[in-house]
Formats: structure tokens, C-alpha cells, sequence
């Protein structure tokens, strides 16, 4: 190859990008795991708060009085409509809702494991479906 002539600069233009490589990182983010951990403390935080929000709103107001939320102590060991109730409330709130977020993030991965699985066969299958008409 030989250098440009003195004086000019080569200019070289990027290459297009085909639509291929532009599509491949928008996969990869579509296709991407949930961390089952990080989910389910999320899930478990908001949890916990919604528990203690609702608990402490039976305390504090009037107006729910009438709401049935020692019912929860069914479920719930330990937790009544008082201040200690609360937090075992916030406690139980965290915990049933760590395990449903943990358990939402693992049925993903696992659905779009099945997916990407199924996608990637059948891609093989088509381009493998002629082979046996060129041998």
C-alpha cells in the first residue's frame, strides 16, 4: 500500500454498521438475567414497606378501624396490629416478598433460557437443512 501524496490526509470513514450489530446489544439487554438476589431484596424491601405502611395507617387512623388486618396473624406468627406488630409485620412482609421476587427473577431467566434455546435450534436447523442435498 502505498502513503497518501504529502500535504493530504487520509480520511478514513468509519464502516456502516450493519443492522445486525446494531440489533445485537438490544438483544443482549432484552435477554439479559435478572439477578435472583438483587430482585427478590427489592421485592422484599417494598414489601416490608407496604406491611409497615399498612399497619402503621391501622394504627394510626381512625377510619380503619373496621379493617380486619389482625386476620394476617394467620399467616403471619407473631404479627398483631400493635407497635411490636409492626415490626414482625415488616419482618414477614420482607420475607414472603423476597421469596415471590426471588422465585419471579428465577422463572424469567428459566423462560427466556427455553426461548433462547429454542431460537438458537431452530436457526441451526435452517441453516443445516440443506446439507444433506449437497453431499
Amino acid at each position: 500500500m502505498t502513503p497518501p501524496p504529502t500535504g493530504v490526509r487520509a480520511i478514513h470513514e468509519p464502516a456502516a454498521r450493519t443492522a445486525e450489530e446494531e440489533l445485537q446489544p438490544v438483544l443482549r439487554l432484552a435477554f439479559a438475567r435478572l439477578h435472583k438476589a438483587a430482585f427478590g431484596v427489592a421485592t422484599g424491601v417494598a414489601g416490608a414497606l407496604l406491611m409497615g405502611a399498612i399497619t402503621l395507617m391501622a394504627l394510626v387512623s381512625p377510619a380503619a378501624e373496621g379493617f380486619p388486618l389482625q386476620l394476617l396473624n394467620t399467616y403471619f406468627t407473631g404479627y398483631s396490629v400493635s407497635w411490636p406488630g409492626l415490626i414482625v409485620g415488616m419482618g414477614w412482609g420482607f420475607l414472603v416478598s423476597f421469596v415471590a421476587g426471588w422465585f419471579v427473577a428465577f422463572s424469567r431467566n428459566f423462560a427466556l433460557a427455553i426461548i433462547a434455546f429454542n431460537i438458537r435450534v431452530r436457526a441451526e436447523m435452517q441453516a443445516t437443512r440443506t446439507f444433506l442435498d449437497h453431499i
